[in-house]
């Protein structure tokens, strides 16, 4: 998928990017696979912001994605490649011979007509999805389950993958985009390949009103706001905080771990990202 830019007709457009969609075969989603969403605005159940800068944007109809990969033994046929507004990867329509349909998250090279297939005995090819213990060292995959049968849970944004390293026993390790390692157990799932639509993270958005159609509002500095506001608030003239960066609570922003000292899964990580 490409980048095209435009005339510098406005201070606008002078930056401003967006991408082709050549790969893109249909237009609108196939309905009986759509939800609608509510928007909330980083509200939670008590009506109190616990994502900030977030509300406004676009509608958006939920695409139900096949995480878990399933179908074990039964082909299915690409029908369509098409955008997803809740997520940086482009999706497939996956027709399958018992007359099911689903989407799944589209790899680099899938190609509307394409076959893909799930279970022990596929093809190692893009888009089909096995088992870790019988995919190759060194190849590279995407959509990896944490837990058997739950579904994908890492690696499913655009242009991502990761690399299994090495097996040990029941466990696989995998290299992370992140660059950390982590053991996974072999029973679970993960699809070959590496998820599409790299030049996603390339775009420019150029202006301010295209992050408000994504439902993003306007960040405001902590040292701009009054001192009942934030931490860093208040101060004769033009002040710089006076203390290291915080968030409203109070909590440090820039290299203060929040991760809990003793937890379950610490077992499972070899090599941190960090």
């Amino acid at each position: 998928m490409g980048i095209k830019k435009y005339r510098p007709k406005t201070p606008t457009t002078r930056y401003q990017t967006v991408l082709t969609f050549d790969e893109l075969t249909a237009e609108k989603p196939h309905k009986p696979l759509t939800k609608g969403t509510k928007e909330h605005a980083g509200r939670g159940a008590k009506g109190q912001i616990s994502v900030r800068r977030k509300g406004g944007g676009h509608k958006r109809k939920y695409r139900v994605i096949d995480f878990k990969r399933n179908k074990i033994g039964i082909k299915g046929f690409v029908a369509t490649i098409e955008y997803d507004p809740n997520r940086s990867a482009n999706i497939a329509l996956i027709n399958y011979i018992d007359g099911e349909k689903r989407y799944i998250i589209a790899p680099e090279t899938l190609k509307v007509g394409d076959m893909v297939i799930s279970g022990e005995d596929a093809e190692i090819k893009s888009g089909n999805a096995l088992p870790l213990k019988k995919i190759p060292l060194g190849t590279n995959i995407y959509n990896i389950e944490l837990h058997r049968g739950k579904g994908g849970q890492l690696v499913r944004s655009a242009g991502s993958s990761a690399v299994i390293a090495a097996k040990e026993g029941d466990y696989c390790l995998i290299k992370l985009p992140s660059g950390e390692i982590r053991k996974v157990h072999h029973e679970c799932y993960a699809t070959i390949g590496g998820v599409g639509n790299k030049d996603h993270g390339n775009i420019t958005i150029g202006k301010a009103g295209r992050n408000r159609w994504l439902n993003k509002r306007p960040k405001v500095r902590g040292v701009a706001m009054n001192p009942v506001d934030h931490p860093l608030g208040g101060g004769e003239g033009k002040s710089s905080g006076g203390r290291h960066p915080v968030s409203p609570t109070g909590v440090p922003t820039k290299g203060y771990k929040t991760r809990k000292k003793h937890k379950y899964s610490d077992k499972y990580i070899v090599k941190r990202r960090k």
